[in-house]
C-alpha cells in the first residue's frame, strides 16, 4: 500500500472544530486512513501554517463558458442569453469546448475545488478533461428544445440520456451523471414527460435551472396555473436524488415542496447578483430544512470558478436578504462550500475523517489577511480566497502542490484557451 502523509496542518473535522493533526492517505484507493499526530507516509505534504479542509465543491458550472469571460457583461440574464451568449455558443466546436473545459478545470483545481457539475454539450470531451485532470465530476448535456424543430429537440434529449447511460461511472467512477434539461421554459412540455421515465428507468438523476428570474416564473403560471416546482413536481422533477440550480424566485409553498422532496437546491450568488437576478430566500430555506449546495455558474456570468469567493458572496447576500447579519452563518456557508455540496451531487465526500474520499483542500494561513487566525472557519467563509489554497488532492491524487498545477499542463491550457477565444469571438463578429 502506497500511502501519502498531509503533515503538520490545523484539521477541520466534519463537527467544524479543528485539531493540529497529520491527514494519512491510502494513495492506492484514495481514502483518508487515520487523521492523529505522527503519522508518516511513503510521501509528505506540509500542511504547517495553514488549514486543511474538504475540497470544495462546485454544484453548478459551465466550464467551457471560461472562454466567454468578460465577452459580454452589464444586461440581464434574458438578453444577456439571446443577443451574446448563445449567437457565441453556437459557434463553438468540439475542440474549442475541450479548451474552455481545460481551462475551467485548472481554474478550478487551483482554486482548491475537487468536485463540480457541469452542464454543457459536446460533454465527452469535458469527461475526458475530468479524466485526465484527476478531479471529480457530475456531467451531463444541456437539453434546449425551444427553437427547434421536433428532429432536432428530440436528438437534443436522446443526446443527453445516451451521453449520461455511457459515462456514468467513467474515470473510474469519479465521473458520475444526469439528465440535464437546461431550465423549465427551455425545454417543452412534450419532452419532458416522455423523456424523464426514461431517466428514471436509467437510474439519473435530474438537473436543471429553476426559478432563476422572474421570467422564467411568469410563463409557467400563465401557461399552467401553478409555480415552476408545482409544475416540475407534477412531471417527476422533484425527486430526493435531483438537484436545481438558483432558485431564486420561490415562495412558500415550493420551499415546502423541496423540502418534501429532498430536492437540493445550488445557490449561485454571484450569477444572480450580476445578472441583477435576485436574492435567493437561502436562510429561509435552511429552516424549512431544504438541502442546499454553492455553484459558480459559467465564469461568463460570475466572472470567476473561485468557491471560496462564492461562500462569501453566499453569507453577504444572504444576510441582507434575510435583513439579519446572524443568517447564513459562517458555519453555514463552509456547510454548503463541503458537505452541502457533496450531499446534493451524491458525492461521498466534503468531510475529513477515516474512510472518507481524501479530497482535500489546503489553504496558507499565513497571509496578511488572515491574520490573526481567531477562528479558521470564519476566515474561509469571508476571507480566504483562490490564491489562498496551497495544495489540492483528489482521490488521493496531488492535483495542485505548493500552488503548482500538477495535473495539467497550465501554460499549454492557457494557450490553447486563449486561441480558441480568438477564433470565437471572431467567427461570432462575422
Amino acid at each position: 500500500m502506497a500511502t501519502l502523509s498531509v503533515t503538520d496542518g490545523d484539521v477541520l473535522l466534519p463537527d467544524l472544530t479543528t485539531t493540529r493533526a497529520d491527514v494519512l492517505i491510502d494513495r492506492d484507493d484514495g481514502t483518508i486512513l487515520e487523521i492523529g499526530p505522527d503519522l508518516e507516509g511513503d510521501e509528505t505534504l506540509d500542511a504547517s501554517n495553514a488549514l486543511v479542509t474538504p475540497g470544495f465543491v462546485n454544484g453548478h458550472c459551465h466550464t467551457p463558458m471560461t472562454l466567454l469571460r468578460g465577452f459580454a457583461d452589464d444586461k440581464p440574464l434574458d438578453r444577456w442569453l439571446e443577443e451574446d451568449v448563445w449567437p457565441a455558443e453556437s459557434e463553438f466546436t468540439a475542440a474549442d469546448v475541450r479548451a474552455g473545459a481545460e481551462l475551467g478545470v485548472l481554474e478550478l483545481i487551483r482554486s482548491g475545488v475537487t468536485g463540480f457539475v457541469d452542464m454543457y454539450f459536446y460533454v465527452p470531451e469535458i469527461a475526458d478533461v475530468v479524466d485526465r485532470a484527476g478531479v471529480r465530476a457530475l456531467l451531463g448535456h444541456g437539453i434546449v428544445t425551444v427553437g427547434k424543430d421536433e428532429a432536432a429537440a428530440r436528438a437534443d434529449a436522446e443526446e443527453s440520456l445516451a451521453f449520461a447511460r455511457e459515462y456514468d461511472g467513467a474515470a473510474g467512477g469519479r465521473i458520475s451523471t444526469a439528465f440535464m434539461p437546461h431550465s423549465l421554459v427551455t425545454v417543452g412540455e412534450a419532452y419532458l414527460e416522455e423523456f424523464v421515465p426514461k431517466a428514471r428507468a436509467a437510474g439519473l438523476p435530474i438537473h436543471y435551472h429553476a426559478n432563476e428570474t422572474r421570467n422564467e416564473v411568469a410563463p409557467i403560471v400563465d401557461d399552467y396555473g401553478v409555480r415552476p416546482l408545482e409544475y416540475a413536481a407534477e412531471r417527476g422533477l422533484l425527486e430526493p436524488e435531483d438537484f436545481v440550480a438558483h432558485g431564486v424566485h420561490v415562495d412558500e409553498r415550493e420551499i415546502a415542496l423541496l423540502a418534501e422532496a429532498g430536492t437540493s437546491v445550488i445557490h449561485c450568488p454571484a450569477s444572480n447578483m450580476k445578472l441583477a437576478s435576485g436574492m435567493a430566500p437561502i436562510q429561509r430555506m435552511l429552516e424549512a430544512g431544504v438541502s442546499i449546495g454553492l455553484g459558480t455558474d459559467g465564469a461568463a456570468a460570475n466572472n470567476d470558478l473561485s468557491m471560496l469567493d462564492e461562500a462569501r458572496d453566499a453569507a453577504m447576500i444572504g444576510k441582507l436578504a434575510a435583513a439579519d447579519a446572524s443568517a447564513v452563518s459562517a458555519e453555514t456557508v463552509v456547510e454548503l462550500l463541503t458537505r452541502g455540496g457533496a450531499k446534493a451531487l451524491g458525492f461521498d465526500s466534503g468531510r475529513l475523517e477515516a474512510g472518507a474520499p481524501a479530497d482535500i483542500a489546503v489553504v496558507d494561513l499565513e497571509r496578511a489577511h488572515l491574520t490573526p487566525s481567531h477562528d479558521p472557519v470564519s476566515h474561509l467563509a469571508y476571507a480566504a480566497t483562490a490564491a489562498d489554497v496551497r495544495h489540492t488532492l483528489c482521490n488521493g491524487r496531488v492535483l495542485v502542490r505548493d500552488h503548482d498545477v500538477r495535473a495539467l499542463d497550465e501554460s499549454a491550457v492557457l494557450d490553447r484557451a486563449e486561441r480558441a477565444a480568438e477564433r470565437i469571438t471572431d467567427r461570432a463578429n462575422t
